[in-house]
């Protein structure tokens, strides 16, 4: 019904998703402490953290936000890509940006894929995570904390960025469908339904190479998670506070990751949640109607088929307060 939910810490407001401002709305996005929802009808609303103004997003015409750490990106109907928030390094830095498809958001840098299939960034570059100038047929672009990553068209992956790790390691790549970055490792999930992951995996975020038929991939700060065909759900990593024990779910649909939970949603609009629950962030037993779920840092937002959204978690500056409507 477009309606919101969210569960977690909530000293910054990050959970406040229950006012009439969130509603009709058809995507969500969840920064460090903030939580951003894109209407239907083009607008955005932010509650949380607000600190560096990352929340005052009254935009209009837009089709696609991403959340960074302390900033929040809006991609334009028409191309162009508005920022607010903290821009120390410049990744706000997009008012020059044309003919953008899609952007995403990390850290402190921001990308934005162009209809041509090359790709843009801003924002620090001290480790070369912005060095996309060379990129072409890209089709699809993912951030992580200090790198950046490009799937081809062909199938073949391009990373740039911090190595120590080995996260941009994806040259041997091929039959990548979709890719997942998050602060360390390197996600890819193959046309055949098996998963590759390059990067640091000293808890066993990287050991995905027993998975098959998965159709979608979402990875937390130390964890990897994988949607099987069949509803199924499977997880490696660090599993310290749990957030690995989605062994026994069944019927999900979509999965997401928190950096220390996860969160499952199932066919009938509930959602189910594990791991590390300080400050509420996996208290989503009682959501329903739910079609989309998004995992923060210390938070989890749930879009509801009203297009309002629920919220719960860290709201310490209110990225909780998500009473809106008729966001998509």
């Amino acid at each position: 019904d477009g309606t919101v939910v969210a569960v977690g810490n909530n000293d910054f407001g990050q959970c406040d998703v229950g006012s009439q401002s969130w509603t009709d709305i058809i995507q969500v996005a969840a920064g460090k402490l903030h939580t951003v929802g894109l209407k239907d009808n083009g607008r955005v609303v932010a509650v949380g953290n607000n600190y560096y103004g990352q929340c005052d997003v009254g935009w209009t015409n837009i089709t696609q936000v991403a959340a960074g750490w302390l900033h929040t990106v809006g991609l334009k109907s028409d191309g162009t890509v508005v920022t607010v928030g903290e821009n120390r390094y410049g990744q706000c830095n997009v008012g020059g940006w044309t003919n953008i498809t899609q952007v995403a958001a990390c850290e402190v840098h921001t990308v934005g894929l162009k209809s041509d299939g090359t790709v843009v960034a801003v924002g620090k570059n001290n480790l070369g995570q912005c060095n996309v100038g060379g990129w072409t047929n890209i089709t699809q672009v993912a951030a992580g904390r200090y790198h950046t990553v490009g799937l081809k068209s062909d199938g073949t992956v391009v990373a740039t960025g911090y190595n120590n790790n080995g996260q941009c390691d994806v040259i041997d790549w091929t039959d990548i469908t979709k890719i997942a970055a998050v602060e360390y490792h390197t996600v890819g999930l193959k046309s055949n339904g098996t998963v590759v992951a390059v990067g640091k995996s000293d808890l066993g975020q990287c050991n995905v190479g027993g998975w098959s038929d998965i159709i979608q991939v979402a990875a937390g700060s130390y964890h990897t998670v994988g949607l099987k065909s069949d509803g199924t759900v499977v997880a490696v990593g660090d599993n310290e506070h749990g957030q690995c024990d989605a062994g026994g779910w069944t019927d999900i649909i979509q999965v997401a990751a928190g950096k220390y939970h996860t969160v499952g949603l199932k066919p009938d609009g509930t959602v189910v949640a594990v791991g590390q629950n300080g400050y509420g962030r996996c208290d989503v037993g009682g959501w329903t109607d739910v079609i989309q779920v998004a995992g923060g840092y210390y938070h989890t937002v749930g879009l509801k088929d009203d297009g309002t959204m629920i919220a719960v978690g860290l709201n310490s500056y209110g990225q909780c307060y998500v009473g809106w409507t008729l966001i998509s």
